[in-house]
C-alpha cells in the first residue's frame, strides 16, 4: 500500500511536463502550476482513461486555455489515504512515457497588418480596426513592422501581403473587405497570393467571416468586423495558438462549434469563461 503524498508525487512526475512547477503537498494533493504565459494542453483522452482508475483523480481546466505565469492549470491526488501500488502501475502502463499536461510558451511575431477599405484608403473615415488588433498583438509582445491600408483592389492587397513577406513578417493580420459583398475582395486576393487556405468561415460567434490560410510557413488571418466592436472574438480564440507555432487545420476550426458561442457578458470574464473551450 502506498501513503497518498507518495501518491500525488507519482502521478505528478507520470503527468506533468513542459514549462510547469508544482505546490507542496497538502492533504495528498499537488497543485501544477504554469511558470510561463502560454497554452496549456491536455491530452484529454489519457487523461479520461487515468481518471477512469479507481481511487486516482486528476483534474484541469480545459485544454488550450491562455494561461499566465503562476495560473494553477492542474490538480492531482488519490482518494484514499492509502492506494493500492497496483492502480499506479495500471496508472504507468496507461500513460506510459508521455506526459500529459504541457503549457506551451507563447513566441512573439513580426507581424504585418493589412487594413483594406476605400473609405480609409481615400481618407474619409479613420481606421478604428488597426489600433485594436495592434494592441491586441503587443499585449503577447509581438512587434507590428507596419500597417498597409489598401483600396479596395485585389492587386493592392496582394502586394502588400508580399511585401510583408519580404519584410519577414512572420504572421499577417488583414482587416476589412472580409464580409461576402461583391466589393469586398480580401477573402480571393489572400487566395490569389498562392497561400493555402484552410478555412474561410468558423463556427465562432462573434467570428463567423474569419479566414486562415498560410502564405509558406506564414500564417495569415483574415479578421472580420466583430473584432472592431466586441471585446472577445474569434481573432482572441485563434491568436494565441498561432503564437505557439501550431499549425492549424479547418478540424482544429470546426471543433471550436462546441464552446464556440460568447454569452455577451455585461463583465467580460474570458478566458474564465466557457468560449473557445474545446
Amino acid at each position: 500500500m502506498i501513503h497518498e503524498n507518495d501518491a500525488a508525487l507519482f502521478l505528478k512526475d507520470l503527468t506533468g511536463g513542459d514549462n510547469l512547477e508544482f505546490s507542496e503537498i497538502k492533504e495528498g494533493k499537488i497543485d501544477f502550476i504554469s511558470k510561463v504565459d502560454g497554452i496549456l494542453k491536455i491530452d484529454v483522452d489519457d487523461l479520461l482513461k487515468l481518471n477512469l482508475i479507481d481511487d486516482i483523480m486528476l483534474s484541469t481546466l480545459h485544454n488550450n486555455f491562455v494561461v499566465k505565469k503562476g495560473l494553477k492549470v492542474a490538480g492531482t491526488r488519490v482518494i484514499p489515504l492509502l492506494i493500492d501500488e497496483s492502480k499506479l502501475k495500471e496508472a504507468k502502463e496507461v500513460i506510459g512515457n508521455k506526459k500529459i499536461i504541457n503549457v506551451l510558451e507563447f513566441k512573439a511575431k513580426k507581424v504585418g497588418i493589412v487594413t483594406t477599405g476605400n473609405e480609409i484608403y481615400y481618407k474619409r473615415i479613420a481606421d478604428k480596426f488597426g489600433p485594436v488588433i495592434k494592441d491586441k498583438l503587443e499585449k503577447f509582445g509581438c512587434e507590428v513592422i507596419g500597417q498597409a491600408i489598401c483600396e479596395d483592389n485585389k492587386e493592392s492587397i496582394k502586394k502588400a501581403i508580399n511585401d510583408f513577406v519580404n519584410q519577414g513578417a512572420q504572421l499577417i493580420c488583414c482587416t476589412g473587405g472580409m464580409s461576402v459583398d461583391p466589393d469586398d475582395v480580401t477573402p480571393s486576393a489572400i487566395k490569389e497570393t498562392g497561400a493555402a487556405l484552410v478555412t474561410y468561415g468558423s463556427p465562432i460567434l462573434p467570428g463567423a467571416m474569419f479566414l486562415l490560410a498560410y502564405y509558406g510557413e506564414v500564417p495569415i488571418m483574415g479578421i472580420p468586423g466583430c473584432a472592431m466592436y466586441n471585446e472577445i472574438t474569434v481573432f482572441d480564440i485563434i491568436l494565441p495558438r498561432i503564437l505557439i507555432d501550431e499549425k492549424l487545420t479547418k478540424l482544429d476550426i470546426a471543433k471550436y462549434g462546441h464552446g464556440g458561442l460568447c454569452m455577451n457578458c455585461d463583465v467580460c470574464t474570458y478566458p474564465a469563461c466557457n468560449f473557445g473551450k474545446i
